[in-house]
């Protein structure tokens, strides 16, 4: 039995990812369970609160997250895929975070949980990165949809530089769980019709990609009149909710 987690990071092919396995959720049935964020809210939230606070509380919350989600797997054998960007803590930029470095812990707190519930099963945490300059600015574009962020593209690439190092992250988490294959596979070099699945796939084995249907890449970037159109109106002196109904009419809009 093996468990595949996929736990990041934002803004690397995630919700490409995630689309494409729930897209072709029959044809992988036969071959393993999948289990995405709505599956799995509680652990989740448990995450992204345990990357702001760093609590001993919200980590243990996380170990029994984990626990619940796992119960029965065992008894099952079947392999499992999990799926969610949002196990990594909350993208940096948020909540006053700087990086991804409560998710080494995190992981390490995954794996625990997991090897008490299926101690036989192989587990491999399996992370998409991508390069520094286009996932800043991919990063940057989200915190622009989803906040009043006022910074153009340049500042926020220069004040969160650090955060954009995914390699390294990756290698922390990989010391955190010696005992567990890690690996990290660049969004860049993923150049087949199923992208970033493609290798957590091969991970299963016994899967033919051409019998799935790929999706195309979700979340593309939107052309720069609406970016330079939502910082206006960030910086505008609207009230945030009429900043907000504001929002929602742009996002509606061609450009």
């Amino acid at each position: 039995m093996r468990i595949i987690i996929h736990a990041g990071f934002h803004k690397t092919g995630t919700t490409t990812v995630q689309k494409t396995l729930r897209a072709n959720r029959e044809d992988l049935r036969p071959h393993c369970r999948i289990i995405l964020r709505p599956g799995m809210v509680a652990l989740c939230e448990a995450a992204r609160a345990y990357s702001v606070s760093r609590s001993q509380t919200d980590l243990a919350l996380i170990q029994y997250e984990a626990a619940a989600l796992a119960d029965g797997w065992a008894a099952r054998g079947k392999d499992i895929v999990i799926s969610s960007e949002d196990l990594a803590g909350h993208m940096p930029g948020r909540r006053g975070l700087t990086a991804y470095d409560a998710t080494p812990r995190i992981m390490k707190a995954l794996v625990q949980a997991f090897a008490a519930a299926a101690p036989d099963a192989q587990q491999v945490l399996y992370f998409t990165t991508r390069a520094a300059a286009p996932w800043l600015r991919s990063c940057y574009v989200q915190h622009l949809r989803a906040t009043r962020i006022t910074q153009d593209a340049d500042e926020y690439a220069a004040d969160m530089a650090g955060s954009a190092n995914l390699d390294q992250i990756v290698a922390q988490v990989a010391d955190a769980v010696p005992h567990v294959q890690v690996i990290a596979q660049p969004l860049e070099a993923c150049t087949t019709p199923l992208g970033p699945l493609a290798p957590l796939l091969d991970l299963l084995g016994g899967i033919d990609p051409a019998t799935l249907t790929p999706r195309p890449p979700d979340n593309p970037a939107p052309p720069q009149g609406k970016i330079d159109a939502m910082l206006a109106l960030n910086r505008s002196a609207l009230s945030d909710a009429d900043w907000r109904v504001a929002k929602d009419t742009l996002k509606r809009e061609d450009f």
